[in-house]
């Protein structure tokens, strides 16, 4: 039904005071409540991810804010504290900058030994078009004082029971940098409510821990910001440990830029290839704080041999993916493995193997893909998913661990007996009300049922 002019343009105005998301399709579900979802692979065949297809990340339920009431407020080691309305902001120069936001979880279930936490493949992450006005102008105008060392900010979130509120800092230098912007806008549109309407941070070159959603206070700290989400969370260690370390907090620092990293979106993983056929091998490839991505190297042979792929030269941003392709016939029948190595504007490149830590944050090994090249081509036959005892879950995890989200994200874990065993302290320490009779058999059904498996290639 085609709505009428007026009634189109209310509608129209309702959704920029309150803000709308278009509906999500195709996409990976790794937790319904609150909502977490993946890209699918097919979705790196776009230079600019459509809204539609974009993952979403939220600790909390997304809140719905009223453009009308709400305000950021700019406080702390400043000489003019501001309280601005969505038009004070846009009265300032408008900037515009394509960027990749991607999760510092983004390939946490390709960790070997596994580590809890929603077990993301290789689409937490997108590549879009954001506008707005850059944060050093804003702090600029409230007049930084000399003893600012970081940046806080904080969302119009509420958090879950007892969990912490999210709130994370940066330091001054990345507030300042003329690519740390903050968002009203998205691929053109008014940001939509998932992606933080109606205003986020826009940490070029970092991960997405920074890029706070729904952006209601900045405060300039003379310190380092000491909050849970800082100093217990989206920390790592920074070098290499040992798989399956227990890496004390205080060891560790805080995840910031993104690492050089490439994925292979096409062929698939598994797939049938006919010999003789020119096959395109695809996918897109980006890098943070240490400049744009420069070249993708390509093998078909397992990493015995190399050869570059063709970057698209539209697309040399400096914080945005950039999408690579090289043209293939494969001459025999055989079983090929395909892998892609990015090298960026300093040098760096991915490794072959992947440096394990204990919050499965920051996956950039080399991707592989094998590719079973025949004469006809076949359908194969899917394995069968693994299956726990099939016992039915006791009261406890129903009562406790399904309050604040769904049973998905514990489906999707494959847990050690001592992972299992924090995670639940860590829960009741966030409000689950577990009563100590029930820890053991709550205990006993997680590991039974989630946890180690046999992994796939």
């Amino acid at each position: 039904m085609k709505l009428p002019r007026r009634d189109f343009l209310l509608f129209a105005g309702a959704c920029l005071l309150r803000g709308e998301d278009r509906p999500k399709t195709d996409m990976l579900v790794r937790s319904v409540r609150p909502e977490d979802l993946e890209m699918p692979l097919s979705g790196f065949s776009d230079y600019i991810t459509p809204i539609e297809h974009f993952f979403v990340r939220t600790h909390v339920y997304a809140p719905r804010v009223e453009l009308a009431s709400w305000r950021l407020k700019v406080e702390g080691e400043v000489a003019t504290p501001l309280t601005l309305t969505m038009e004070d902001l846009k009265k300032l120069p408008k900037v515009e900058q394509v960027s990749v936001v991607e999760c510092a979880g983004n390939g946490r279930g390709l960790y070997d030994p596994p580590v809890p936490g929603l077990q993301w493949g290789y689409g937490a992450v997108g590549n879009a078009r954001w506008r707005g006005v850059r944060l050093a102008d804003v702090l600029k105008h409230a007049g930084v004082k000399d003893s600012a060392r970081e940046i806080l900010f904080d969302g119009a979130d509420v958090p879950l029971g007892t969990m912490p509120d999210f709130q994370r800092s940066i330091p001054v230098k990345k507030a300042l940098d003329g690519n740390t912007i903050l968002a009203f806008e998205m691929n053109g549109e008014t940001l939509p409510v998932k992606h933080g309407f109606p205003l986020r941070v826009v940490a070029a070159g970092w991960a997405s821990d920074s890029w706070v959603k729904w952006l209601t206070s900045i405060r300039v700290l003379d310190k380092e910001f000491d909050g849970f989400w800082m100093k217990s969370s989206y920390r790592h260690p920074g070098k290499p440990v040992a798989p399956g370390t227990a890496v004390p907090m205080e060891q560790m620092q805080p995840v910031t830029s993104l690492r050089i990293k490439s994925v292979i979106a096409a062929p698939f993983d598994g797939a049938q290839a006919l010999a003789g056929s020119p096959l395109t091998i695809r996918g897109v490839a980006w890098s943070g704080d240490a400049g744009p991505v420069t070249a993708v190297d390509v093998s078909v042979d397992g990493g015995r041999t190399w050869k570059p792929a063709a970057l698209h030269q539209d697309q040399r941003t400096q914080f945005g993916w950039r999408q690579w392709e090289l043209n293939w016939t494969p001459s025999q029948e055989a079983y090929y493995t395909i892998l892609a190595r990015a090298r960026d504007a300093a040098g760096n490149t991915q490794p072959m193997d992947q440096e394990w830590n204990p919050s499965g944050y920051l996956w950039n090994v080399v991707p592989r893909v094998g590719v079973d090249v025949v004469k006809e081509l076949s359908v194969k036959a899917q394995p069968a998913q693994p299956s726990g005892s099939g016992a039915p879950p006791p009261a406890a995890f129903k009562s406790d661990c399904l309050v604040c989200h769904d049973d998905v994200v514990v489906r999707q874990q494959r847990l050690t007996r001592a992972q299992w065993d924090r995670e639940i302290n860590k829960m009741t320490g966030w409000g689950a009300k577990l009563k100590d009779d029930d820890r053991t058999g709550l205990l006993d059904y997680l590991f039974t049922n989630y946890g180690p498996r046999p992994r796939s290639r």
